[in-house]
């Protein structure tokens, strides 16, 4: 008797990937009203993402500081259902070697022996390794370019690794 293949996750962050701090020259992006009394970045999100994310066939999972608030604010504005949140430690002190984001163990924990994509725009090498070394699993720990939110690029990156490698 042979098991279901498992459902990779994507542990997605907002600051960076979703919500793009510069303006990219040549590039048009619909972008969503932000609300009168909301967060002023929010019209920068892409009102589409969502469904592309969603197509990708991962279980997405928020992993921001934005926690459930991601829930209440940006996924409505992308089409999201509510997703499940990686709780970051109450005192906000994790232990990690010089150089690994302080988010890192805390994703390899909640992923467990899962296959996971990790979209952030403070990903680095030593996550990279960190993760390599802690994690059973196949990983992609793809950086986005904060500047450009995420890109036909990185949904390429996502959807290659996915079919290369990332389905169990």
């Amino acid at each position: 008797m042979t098991s279901a293949p498992v459902r990779p996750l994507l542990f997605l962050d907002v600051d960076g990937p979703l919500i793009p701090f510069g303006s990219s020259p040549g590039r048009a992006r619909a972008s969503v009203a932000a609300p009168a009394e909301g967060h002023p970045l929010l019209g920068r999100l892409d009102p589409g993402i969502g469904q592309r994310l969603t197509a990708l066939g991962c279980d997405l999972v928020w992993a921001t500081t934005w926690g459930e608030d991601a829930n209440a604010s940006v996924a409505p504005l992308i089409g999201l259902p509510r997703l499940p949140v990686v709780p970051w430690p109450a005192d906000g002190a994790v232990a990690v070697p010089r150089g690994v984001h302080w988010k890192t163990p805390c994703l390899v924990e909640w992923a467990g022996r899962r296959p996971f994509i990790w979209v952030d725009d403070e990903i680095g090498d030593m996550d990279r390794l960190w993760v390599a070394a802690q994690h059973p699993g196949p990983s992609l720990l793809h950086h986005v370019a904060p500047a450009r939110g995420l890109t036909d690029a990185d949904f390429s990156a996502l959807a290659g690794w996915l079919d290369s490698s990332g389905r169990a």
